[in-house]
Order: structure tokens, then C-alpha cells, then sequence
């Protein structure tokens, strides 16, 4: 189940809208204004201040360099030193960023764990302990969870990088975590676009936290205990989202989509003969009536969207799918509304797969009817996910077009959306003659088996150009492109298998695919076309120079807030002669 897509190259004509609009939004201005400064530099850009807090109480810096200063000054906390000793790479110190904030929001040690009455019994016990990580041990913040930002948009995570220079000499030292400036932190977070983001998708919270306003800093901090209301709010927003028909004209309209399923549920009738079917999230109820019409004998549709549910419960009637049951529940609440024995039911099917796969999050509630209500061994459709990625050339960013209007070079405006879509993904549809690398695996779920936390992943993936490419000698990577299969396997299809492909070679879906921009291409040649081009070992690897044979990416995908995920990408350039280049990572809100 996907949202309509957000394009962002879509604009506002405010010279539509009302008066009182216009004033209400020159107010705004006027009252946001001493928020702006002049930024420094050659393009003497106006650039919002993001002030970066500090880790152990509530004062704020105008620099990452000054907030660690003031904490190993202040509370005993050497950021360097303790990356350092402990040997963290970017990753581990992202960890670590959010693990000591989420022990100081429950005033306890970030080293030894000790709980206090208040923060300031906390402060002070800092200023007394200093305990000292070494390499080779486990650390209390290696757990993937800690990858989540636990402050929402906090940039302090926005400005840590990885130095691997003495990694990519060869020395095989552990990477030194250093700070971007001012200026190129602030070139890298567009905080209104960031704001415009988070209007379009609602309110995104932490996972089992809230989010509260400090009246006395004006300080976004979290604290344990209290996401039910805001939770609440944003699945009503999500399931509302869910009651315009023209999302569901979508869904149905798309062929792709329709076909897989009902493929799966109509020729496999010895699986839905006489079973008792569970539907979570049903919609207009599509999938319960391909249920119904291959023979179940009881479908219980679940439905959050109380508008879609009367709907789905019209359209049962309308049908005559008398063994069609439709609940306006979400399935973890579902027992409030209808009472069902658990582990009751032969087949689970649900269509719950977003943009890059796990975009709003709705895989979590079938995991959860899986394990309360499914019978053992029975059926999931589908039961296996797998996300792809490959390297795409400048085809696939919006370049081209801006390069020549009607003869026109109007480059300079397709520089800056390139730099944009380095910041928040696209969700478009690439031409697959823009791919130039193979495509890989990202990473698998198996639906049987796979638990909640197995939703958020860190993968590494290997880029080399496919042979089509080869002929040409020099080649740009531009980003990374995700897409989704999702698979009805023998395993419980076996009359008929059936897979749903989100892919740039296949039909189009309404989920289209997930575009990862990067900062800078990299350049790439095979090993053919580097007896052609004249490399330069004292050159930068990665340029038209010294182009790489492979493009090797990190890739995390993480549950940031509810119903959203940050994607970080992390490229590094390999070169034919054995050296090295890694390029900052990147963080990419969904």
C-alpha cells in the first residue's frame, strides 16, 4: 500500500490564493525573520541558523566543534578520544550520538549505566566518571536501534563524517570521525524543505516516544512514555490519508499490482479452498473478494480507515460475499472489536509494501497478525520481499533536461535540484537505458520468519558497469536506485508462484522506484576501457582521470519515526591499482 507520490518538482502558484493568505504568510516572514543571517561566502546566500545541542543538557552551539569543546570541558566527555580508543567508524559514532542522548533523557550514566533522581545528580556524577572504551569490546550502543536519529532532524548527525584517509593509504587504521563546516553543513540541510517534507507526511514521531517543546529553550526533546496519543494522531492522519478514492483508483488501476494477486489467490485453489482468510488492511476489499471467489470459507477483512471500511463493507454486499466479515480495526486492536481465537487462521495476505519497500511502516502490523492469529505453518501472501539497487547514470537525474530548453543552457537550475535530490529521495520512474551498472540484492525478507527488528538493515553492495556499458570507455555514476520484488513462492503457491516486481524493467507500478542522488558522481571505466583512458595514479580516484572499477555502497535503512525511514548511504570509489576513496555519507529522509 503506497500514498500518492510527492513530487517535489511540483510548485505553489501563490498568486491563486486568497488574500488572507498572502498576509498570513507575509507574517509569518516578518516574525520568522530574525531566524535568517547573511550567509558568508562567494554567493552571500541567506541560510537559516541550525543551532546543534549539546549531548548532556540543554545549551546550544553554533558549530559541532564548539558542542564537544563545552562537553569535554563541561561533563568529562571527549567525543574524539572515546571514538577514537574505541575505534568507531561513522556508523559507530551515529550510535553513539543517540545512545548517550537517550540514557541523559532518562538521567542515567552514559558509561556506567547508574540512574538518578534528576539531570543535575546526572551533571555532576559526570563530572567524576570517565570511563574509557577500548577497541574489541561490546559496547552498550552497537544495537541497530541506535541508528534511529532520537532527536528528530538533529544536526549533529547531519554533520558527522568519516575520514579514511589512512584507511586508503593502506595503513588499515580505524577512521577518524571529523566535523563539516559551517557553510557546507548548511549547504547540506535545507531546513525549509526538510519542514515542507514533514508537513507532507504528517507528524513523524520516534518509535515509542513523544516529542515535547522546552518553553524555556525552545528545545525539541524527547522523552520515554507517552507515544500513544501522538501514535495515535499519526496513524488517524495515515488511515485518513487512505479514505480518498483516488488513491484507491490508483492501486486498482495498476496492473501490475492487480494481476500478481489475483494470479496468487485464483489459481492456487487448493491453497484458498475452504480456508479461512485474514486481510489485513483491506481497502476497498479487492483482495477478500479474490479470496472469496476462489473459495474461502471466511474472510474477516481489517480495515483502520473507518470510511473504507463501510465502503469494503458495501462493496461485500453489493457482491454477494456473504463469508466476507469487514472490521474498521487496525489488527492490533482487532479483538476490541470481534472476538477471534488466536492462531485461527489458515491464509494471511495483505498488500503492505510502500515506496523503497518499508516507507509507512505497515509491515510491522503483519507481523504482528502473523504471530497472534496465523495457524502454524499457515500461508502469507506474499511471503518473501527482496529490495534491489543499481548505479544510474546522469539520464536518470533531471540534468538533461536543463541543459538544453528549446536551446537554452539552463543547467545552473538543474545543478541545484540535483543537489536537492541529494538530500530527500525521489520517487519517480527511471528509464532503464540510464542503469549502467549490474543489478544487485540489497537485502531479503522472509515473512515466515523475520521478526520487527529485522526491519531495519545495514547492507554493502558492490557496483560494476554491466558489459552494454563497457563499450563506451568513461562512464558517470550518479546514485543509487532501490526497487522492490515482492514473491508468492511454491512454498504455499504451489499451483502457481507468482512475483511482483517493482523494477525499472518491467511494466510501471504506482510505487514507481526509490532514487538516491549522490553529491558527486563518481566516474567508472572497465577494465578495457582503462587501456584506453589514460590514468593517473597521482589523480583523485573517481574523476575523469582516474576512474574506478567498482562503486562499493554501505546502505542503511532504518525506522526514524513512525511510519517514515532515513535511508544513510555511504560510497566508496575502487580503484584498478588497489587505492581507495570514500565520499561523506549521506542521509536521505523517506
Amino acid at each position: 500500500m503506497a500514498s500518492e507520490a510527492i513530487d517535489p518538482k511540483i510548485t505553489v502558484d501563490r498568486e491563486s490564493e486568497g488574500e488572507e493568505e498572502e498576509e498570513e504568510e507575509e507574517e509569518e516572514v516578518e516574525e520568522s525573520w530574525d531566524d535568517w543571517r547573511a550567509g558568508e561566502g562567494e554567493d552571500d546566500e541567506w541560510a537559516p541558523v541550525a543551532s546543534v545541542v549539546c549531548l548532556f543538557c540543554t545549551e546550544q552551539f553554533d558549530s559541532s566543534e564548539l558542542l564537544f569543546d563545552h562537553c569535554r570541558l563541561e561533563h568529562c566527555f571527549d567525543f574524539y578520544g572515546v571514538v577514537k580508543n574505541s575505534g568507531l567508524d561513522f556508523y559507530g559514532s551515529l550510535k553513539l550520538v543517540n545512545y548517550i542522548r537517550s540514557q541523559v533523557s532518562q538521567n542515567k550514566c552514559w558509561s556506567c549505566d547508574q540512574a538518578f533522581k534528576c539531570d543535575q545528580d546526572m551533571l555532576n556524577h559526570l563530572h567524576v566518571t570517565n570511563t574509557c572504551f577500548k577497541k574489541d569490546t561490546k559496547f552498550p550502543w552497537d544495537d541497530d536501534f541506535y541508528l534511529k536519529p532520537y532527536l528528530e532532524d538533529d544536526p549533529l548527525l547531519h554533520s558527522l563524517s568519516v575520514d579514511d584517509e589512512d584507511d586508503e593509504n593502506g595503513n588499515g587504521d580505524v577512521a577518524d570521525v571529523k566535523l563539516v563546516d559551517r557553510k557546507e553543513f548548511m549547504n547540506q540541510v535545507d531546513i525549509p524543505n526538510l519542514e515542507k517534507l514533514e508537513d507532507q507526511f504528517g507528524k513523524l514521531m520516534e518509535n515509542g516516544v513523544r516529542e515535547e517543546k522546552c518553553e524555556e529553550t525552545n528545545l525539541k526533546v524527547v522523552r520515554h512514555g507517552a507515544a500513544a496519543r501522538e501514535r495515535k494522531e499519526v496513524d488517524e492522519d495515515y488511515f485518513g490519508s487512505y479514505s480518498s478514492f483516488g488513491i484507491h483508483r490508483e492501486m486498482l488501476g495498476d496492473k501490475v499490482r492487480m494481476d500478481a494477486y489475483r494470479n496468487a489467490l485464483l489459481n492456487n485453489r487448493s491453497l484458498l479452498n475452504g480456508a479461512v482468510v485474514l486481510d489485513v488492511g483491506c481497502g476497498t476489499g479487492i483482495l477478500s473478494l479474490f479470496a472469496a471467489q476462489a473459495g474461502a470459507s471466511k474472510v474477516v477483512s481489517v480495515e483502520a480507515s473507518k470510511k473504507m471500511a463501510t465502503v469494503a463493507t458495501q462493496i461485500a454486499k453489493d457482491n454477494g460475499a456473504e463469508v466476507i466479515t469487514v472490521v474498521h480495526s487496525m489488527v492490533e486492536d482487532i479483538e476490541k472489536k470481534l472476538q477471534i481465537e488466536p492462531k485461527s487462521f489458515d491464509i494471511l495476505v495483505s498488500e503492505w509494501m510502500g515506496y523503497c519497500l518499508l516507507y509507512e511502516s505497515m509491515l510491522s502490523s503483519v507481523l504482528y497478525a502473523r504471530d497472534h492469529y496465523l495457524k502454524p505453518g499457515g500461508a502469507i501472501l506474499p511471503d518473501t520481499a527482496t529490495i534491489f539497487g543499481a548505479g544510474f547514470g546522469k539520464g536518470g537525474t533531471s540534468m538533461p533536461f536543463w541543459e538544453d530548453v528549446y536551446g537554452f543552457n539552463m543547467s545552473s537550475v538543474g545543478k541545484e535540484l540535483v543537489q536537492d535530490a541529494a538530500r530527500i529521495p525521489i520517487v519517480d520512474t527511471i528509464d532503464p537505458l540510464d542503469i549502467i551498472t549490474d543489478s544487485v540484492v540489497l537485502h531479503s525478507f522472509d515473512l515466515v520468519t523475520m521478526q520487527q527488528d529485522d526491519m531495519d538493515f545495514t547492507s554493502t553492495i558492490e557496483l560494476h558497469l554491466k558489459p552494454s556499458q563497457m563499450m563506451d570507455h568513461l562512464n558517470w555514476c550518479h546514485g543509487l536506485v532501490l526497487w522492490f520484488d515482492t514473491d508468492f513462492t511454491a512454498r504455499f503457491c504451489k499451483e502457481n508462484p507468482t512475483i511482483l516486481s517493482t523494477s525499472p524493467f518491467g511494466p510501471k507500478t504506482h510505487w514507481a522506484q526509490t532514487i538516491l542522488t549522490l553529491r558527486e558522481p563518481i566516474a567508472m571505466c572497465s577494465e578495457s576501457g582503462r587501456s584506453v583512458i589514460s590514468t593517473l595514479s597521482s589523480k583523485e580516484i573517481g574523476t575523469e582521470k582516474c576512474p574506478v572499477a567498482t562503486v562499493r555502497i554501505r546502505v542503511s535503512i532504518a525506522r526514524a519515526s513512525h511510519r517514515s525511514i532515513v535511508v544513510s548511504l555511504e560510497a566508496t570509489g575502487l580503484g584498478f591499482d588497489g587505492k581507495k576513496k570514500n565520499w561523506p555519507v549521506q542521509i536521505f529522509n523517506l
